[in-house]
């Protein structure tokens, strides 16, 4: 029997047979998953490839095998014992004289001496003001950061602002990216775009956006209608701008792909595997021929992009924005269809079941292939993380544990129970994210919740990688949360204090038909009242109040207090904000 045709071992393509779940119970992953997950990696006998990029650590010796390397300011060194390399993205010539890429790391990320900071975590699409068009915008983001940075606050978190398809209806997730390179044209403040702008036209469309600032729910749909119709009318009377090619040259063609797939997409229903053949994939004549006869709007959607990224960055100077990092890409959106050949399409990720979700998570999101994106020398990841840092403050990367592991379910499976956990390169990417952390010089979150295998946090604490702690898991008080750790009582997709209160969530829950585990919600409770020392009968508004004040006893200690409740300025319409409090080491 030949490699090809011996069944493929699991343990060698980093597919685990058991694993032990968040009550500490080992699971064993059943024939019919495990198969599953196996043919989505394409799987033989034979293994996964080998090749990948060298990646060894500033400091280290000289790579074995290697003859030269030419680092990537086109410098050329000859192989020395004594010599150390630079940290970078270089190039390692062999003694047989191939060439292998080689990336050389810091291993830690960056961390400022000393940081210490309180900050808001806003939701952008609620962080509305009189002068949105229905959904807070990027002018909104630059107002709440000045005024936060009045108050004392040192940094906001936002939520992801990644692009989704340009097409209705508009994906309402900011978890559910088509790129997690590009940003959402909802959140440009159309007042505000560079260069020309038909002021009429605007006034009319912005009467119409600025009345749907009075709904209680944000209607995505008509909201993009209608600043597409200004944006569109901008477009037109645009005669170019320096900085506008400067940018295009910059982004190169990973931005020419981008703007294509969002023409085709507006041209194609259905997902990107659905449509005629010659547009499947970026490569291919077809495809280079959309950015010749669709110039124009090629270039509108790039030039969507260059408006986003300079409204973000004069919002940047305000206050350091700490970015949220989605776990994973829409296998039918931009990202998924330029880098298809890293991704296991017959997957989905997800989280095995846990105390707070009975039945699993299943995401939609489609996987990269580990042995893949290795084979490619990590590209797409170190693109998306470059993109991701570009003049923030910070980044939260979303469900962190990604980058050891992923909970992938197979195709035809009937819940999200049935899957299998996929080993990924941990020490490659964290050394790729402590290189672009540096370079960026800003600091990385890991939301390390849910199902965390022993070794997760201890090694990234000493990446330098701040832990993420919840009043709602933590059963130690606040004083005793690690240094290095970003502390809050809750995040975008778990119950607010007033929900936990009077148990409004769980009833909510039950209600909708998704299963509710009453003796882990209940324990939440008890964890806030144990933190705030709440009667039973307090009002939402002392216990709030009382939540946010013991969490500013975190590590290190302040000598003033932090604003225990946000109550937003009268230059705000309603939306939802939730303090976060970031502490440095000591």
């Amino acid at each position: 029997m030949t490699a090809g045709n011996r069944p493929p071992n699991p343990t060698r393509w980093g597919v685990q047979k058991e694993y032990v779940d968040a009550t500490g119970v080992r699971r064993t992953v059943a024939p019919g998953p495990l198969a599953g997950v196996l043919e989505s990696l394409r799987a033989d006998g034979a293994g996964p490839p080998a090749r990948g990029p060298v990646l060894v650590h500033v400091g280290q010796p000289w790579p074995r095998g290697g003859r030269r390397a030419e680092l990537e300011d086109g410098t050329e060194l000859a192989a020395s014992s004594s010599r150390r390399l630079p940290a970078g993205y270089h190039a390692l010539v062999k003694r047989d004289g191939s060439r292998v890429p080689l990336i050389v790391s810091p291993r830690r990320c960056h961390l400022p001496a000393g940081l210490r900071a309180w900050g808001w975590a806003a939701q952008l699409y609620a962080t509305r003001s009189h002068g949105s068009w229905g959904i807070g915008d990027l002018a909104d983001l630059r107002a709440l950061g000045r005024w936060a940075r009045r108050q004392g606050a040192g940094m906001l978190l936002v939520n992801p602002l990644h692009a989704v398809r340009p097409i209705l209806p508009q994906e309402a997730s900011p978890y559910f990216p088509s790129s997690r390179l590009y940003r959402n044209p909802l959140y440009l403040r159309v007042e505000e775009m560079r260069g020309t702008r038909p002021e009429a036209l605007v006034r009319r469309l912005a009467r119409r956006g600025q009345s749907l600032n009075a709904a209680t729910v944000i209607d995505r749909d008509r909201i993009y209608a209608l600043k597409l119709e200004a944006l569109e009318a901008m477009w037109d009377r645009f005669r170019g701008d320096p900085d506008f090619d400067a940018y295009c040259a910059v982004e190169g063609e990973t931005l020419e792909h981008y703007a294509i797939f969002c023409v085709l997409a507006e041209h194609h229903t259905g997902p990107w595997w659905e449509w005629p053949a010659q547009f499947r994939s970026p490569a291919s004549s077809a495809v280079r021929e959309v950015g010749v006869v669709e110039r124009r709007r090629v270039d509108f959607h790039r030039w969507l992009q260059w408006q986003l990224d300079e409204q973000l960055a004069r919002s940047s100077r305000e206050i350091p924005i700490v970015h949220d990092l989605a776990i994973g890409v829409a296998p039918d959106g931009a990202d998924a269809w330029m880098w298809q050949d890293m991704l296991a399409f017959g997957a989905r990720i997800g989280a095995p079941p846990d105390e707070f979700s009975p039945a699993g998570q299943d995401w939609g999101l489609a996987p990269f292939d580990p042995h893949r994106l290795r084979a490619a020398g990590y590209r797409p990841f170190i693109q998306t993380l470059r993109r991701a840092m570009r003049g923030a403050g910070g980044v939260r990367i979303d469900h962190v544990m990604g980058l050891f592991r992923l909970w992938w379910i197979p195709r035809g499976a009937r819940d999200a129970a049935e899957g299998a956990y996929v080993r990924y390169p941990a020490a490659d990417l964290l050394d790729i994210v402590a290189l672009e952390s540096r370079r960026a010089r800003a600091f990385v979150v890991g939301e390390d919740l849910g199902t965390v295998e022993a070794g997760v946090r201890p090694e990234l604490r000493r990446r330098g990688v701040l832990s993420y702690r919840l009043a709602w898991f933590e059963e130690t008080p606040p004083q005793r949360y690690p240094a290095q750790a970003l502390a809050a009582l809750a995040t975008h997709d778990l119950p607010t204090v007033a929900g936990v209160w009077t148990r409004a969530d769980v009833l909510e829950m039950e209600q909708s038909g998704r299963p509710v585990n009453r003796a882990a919600e209940e324990l939440v409770r008890q964890r806030l009242q144990r933190l705030t020392g709440a009667v039973d009968d307090a009002p939402v508004s002392d216990v709030v109040v009382r939540a946010y004040r013991a969490l500013t006893g975190a590590p290190p200690y302040y000598n003033y207090y932090a604003p225990p409740y946000y109550q937003p300025p009268a230059y705000y319409a309603p939306g939802y904000y939730a303090p976060s409090y970031y502490y440095g080491p000591r």
